[in-house]
């Protein structure tokens, strides 16, 4: 286990890591050393042959708050550190966006700001039926980035993006299910988040990686062959493919390597 600035990140035996957002006593709000903190912290998981599945949830009843507001009135109140802020949360949304494994955010109770950011920066995103979503810098006079105002465009389209941050509401699990915000809502949403990451860590590294790698060149308009060569090509000489037809034809799980 490893903690800095408010995270804390450990890798359990199954292949399933956890990142936790750490800081309960202020609703698990982000200061911008932790925003400083999280992309060196995907780093040394992401380097981590153990780490097949990672899990973004928040510690206690919180997802996340979003940013710390009293740091925001200090940092704004200097043009350049206000520009600098925003320059490294986008550099740790965009850390998290690119983890090459599969990123899952669990969330209980508030899921806003900043936090919201994140959640839309993993692959999917498991709530309780109780969590609540929302991105609220129009409450706060401050001009949401460009970089998650598309990734959350291209998530939940621009009518529904528009009305998350035009209004700055929170809007009930069920309903951001209803707009592809959340992929499964549970009543114990660790647990069957946890369950299901168990799941992803029994398939193959190598078609997971591949998928991840196309679907997101196809979401940026990138070219999607050419995401998905260098996987096609390892898979011609890699272990996945011969170990996942043994186990089938015999019977039983494939035991794929990391």
């Amino acid at each position: 286990m490893s903690e800095t600035a408010g995270l804390r990140a450990e890798v359990a035996g199954d292949g399933v890591a956890t990142l936790t957002i750490a800081r309960p006593e202020k609703r698990n709000a982000f200061t911008l050393a932790m925003w400083s903190a999280l992309p060196g912290m995907l780093a040394t998981l992401a380097a981590d042959p153990r780490v097949r599945v990672l899990l973004v949830t928040g510690e206690g009843g919180t997802f996340s708050a979003g940013a710390d507001v009293t740091e925001l009135l200090e940092t704004y109140a200097d043009p350049e550190r206000a520009e600098a802020y925003h320059r490294i949360n986008v550099l740790a949304e965009e850390a998290l966006a690119a983890f090459p494994r599969p990123t899952v955010a669990v969330v209980r109770g508030s899921c806003v700001g900043g936090g919201c950011q994140l959640a839309v920066a993993c692959d999917l995103r498991f709530a309780e039926p109780g969590a609540r979503f929302g991105i609220t810098p129009a409450k706060l006079g401050v001009v949401y980035p460009a970089v998650p105002t598309t990734r959350l465009t291209r998530l939940v389209g621009p009518a529904r993006a528009k009305y998350l941050l035009y209004s700055a509401d929170l809007v009930t699990a069920a309903r951001a299910a209803s707009w592809g915000l959340v992929d499964e809502i549970a009543e114990d949403v660790h647990a069957r988040a946890r369950e299901f990451g168990q799941l992803l860590a029994s398939r193959s590294p190598q078609t997971l990686g591949a998928v991840k790698a196309v679907v997101d060149a196809v979401m940026i308009g990138g070219d999607a062959q050419a995401a998905v060569d260098p996987w096609e090509k390892h898979s011609r000489t890699g272990p996945d493919v011969p170990e996942g037809l043994a186990a089938f034809i015999e019977g039983r799980p494939a035991r794929f390597e990391g």
